[in-house]
C-alpha cells in the first residue's frame, strides 16, 4: 500500500460494513488480480474449482478451531444475511402451528427476529425491553418461558442501543438460538450450548455478503421435507455451502480474517482481552466525564462493540461529530432511533485508534464543558 493511500485512510467506527485488519487489506490488495498458483483473480475463479473449494474449506475449518466446535455441530456459509435466517429459523425449527418460539427482544435487531415466527407457529415474548428504550437487558429470573418451545432466540449485541450479553440466557431444555451478527469471533463461546449461531459477517469477520451458520446437527430433521430447497436448512448442510453459487470473494475475506484472529491475534481469548480493553477507555471516559457524556446502555450490560453515548444536546452531538470528522474519524453518527453517538470498535479496530478518539472526547469536554 502507498504511504499516502495507507496514511490517509479515516479511523473508521462505523458499525457496518465495518472496520477490516490492515494486513487483511493488504493481502487482499496483493492477491487481488493473481491468486497465488492460480493465475486469475479469486472473484474469477469457479466456485467449483478445487482452489475456491480449498479456500472454503479453510474458512470453515478455522471457524471451526477458533471455536473448538464439537462434532455435534455443522458449520456451513449462506447468502441473504440475518433478513434471511429471520425468515429460516422459524420455518425449520417450528415443525407445526401448535408450536412456540419463545423471543427475547432486546433492540431492533432481535425485535425484527420474532416477526416472521407467526407465520409458521406461536410467537411468546419472553422479555421485551421497549418500556426503557432498550437500555437494559433481562435476568434469567425475568424471562417468561415456555415449556417445551421449539426454541428461544435471542440477540447477542444490539449494536443500536449498545447492549450485549456476556453470557448466554439460561432457557432450560429449549434449544438457543441467538443472532451473533455483530459480536460473532469476539470472544470465546461454549457452542455446545446452542441449537443455532449465525452472523452476518460485515461486522465482525469479514465482509458484507456471506452469513456464518454454526447448527446442531439434531436440529436438521425438523424441517422434514416441508421447505423449499433454499430455506432448508438440512439442504445447505448437504450442499456443503454451495446449494446456488455462493459469495466466493466474501467468503475468502472471511478465511482471511479468521487467520488473522489465530496468527496475528493468538485466538478468542487475547481478542476478548483486547476488546475489553478498548471498551473500557470510553466507558471509563463517559463515566468520569461528570455528565458531559452520558452512555445509553445500564454500565452492566454496556456492549464491548458499540460504544452509545449522547451529550447534553443534539447540538452538541453534531458538533462533536463534525469535528471528529476533521480530525479523521467517520461513522461516529448514532443511529437514527437512539440518536447521540456510537463508536463501533469491532475486533479489528485497533486499540491506537480507540486511544485517539478517547483523547478527542476528553479534549472535546474540556472546550466545551
Amino acid at each position: 500500500m502507498s504511504v499516502s493511500t495507507a496514511t490517509d485512510r479515516v479511523l473508521n467506527f462505523s458499525a457496518g460494513p465495518a472496520v477490516l485488519p490492515l494486513v487483511v487489506l493488504e493481502q487482499i490488495r496483493d492477491e487481488l488480480l493473481n491468486l497465488p498458483g492460480v493465475g486469475s483473480s479469486v472473484m474469477e475463479i469457479s466456485h467449483r474449482s478445487a482452489a475456491f473449494g480449498e479456500i472454503l474449506d479453510d474458512a470453515r475449518k478455522r471457524i471451526v478451531a477458533l471455536h473448538n466446535v464439537p462434532e455435534t455441530h455443522d458449520v456451513f456459509f449462506m447468502q441473504g444475511g440475518a433478513t434471511l435466517q429471520n425468515t429460516m429459523i422459524p420455518a425449520n425449527l417450528l415443525m407445526d402451528e401448535e408450536q412456540t418460539a419463545d423471543c427475547i427482544i432486546t433492540g431492533t435487531w432481535s425485535k425484527k427476529n420474532s416477526q416472521d415466527v407467526p407465520f409458521y407457529g406461536k410467537l411468546n415474548v419472553a422479555w421485551d425491553g421497549s418500556d426503557t428504550h432498550f437500555n437494559q437487558l433481562p435476568n434469567d429470573d425475568q424471562l417468561r418461558l415456555t415449556s417445551g418451545a421449539a426454541y428461544c432466540h435471542y440477540t447477542s449485541n444490539e449494536t443500536i442501543h449498545g447492549l450485549q450479553f456476556r453470557n448466554p440466557p439460561n432457557v432450560d431444555d429449549s434449544p438457543l438460538v441467538v443472532d451473533q451478527s455483530s459480536d460473532f469471533l469476539s470472544e470465546p463461546l461454549d457452542i455446545s450450548r446452542f441449537g443455532l449461531i449465525y452472523a452476518c459477517a460485515q461486522k465482525n469477520c469479514g465482509i458484507a455478503g456471506v452469513t456464518a451458520v454454526i447448527i446442531r446437527k439434531d436440529l436438521l430433521v425438523r424441517s422434514g421435507n416441508r421447505l423449499p430447497r433454499y430455506l432448508d436448512y438440512a439442504q445447505q448442510v448437504k450442499g456443503g455451502s454451495m446449494l446456488n453459487t455462493p459469495p466466493t470473494f466474501a467468503i475468502y475475506v472471511t478465511g482471511l480474517v479468521c487467520k488473522w484472529l489465530q496468527e496475528t491475534m493468538g485466538g478468542l481469548a487475547e481478542m476478548s482481552r483486547v476488546n475489553q480493553e478498548k471498551a473500557d477507555l470510553l466507558y471509563d471516559l463517559i463515566d468520569t466525564s461528570e455528565g458531559f457524556y452520558t452512555g445509553h446502555a445500564q454500565p452492566h450490560n454496556r456492549s464491548l462493540m458499540n460504544v452509545v453515548f449522547r451529550l447534553k444536546s443534539p447540538e452538541m452531538d453534531a458538533k462533536f461529530v463534525n469535528e471528529a470528522t476533521e480530525h479523521g474519524m467517520a461513522g461516529l453518527n448514532g443511529h437514527r432511533s437512539v440518536g447521540g453517538i456510537r463508536a463501533s470498535i469491532y475486533n479489528a479496530m485497533p486499540i491506537e485508534s480507540v486511544r485517539v478518539l478517547h483523547d478527542f472526547m476528553l479534549d472535546f469536554a474540556k472546550k466545551n464543558s
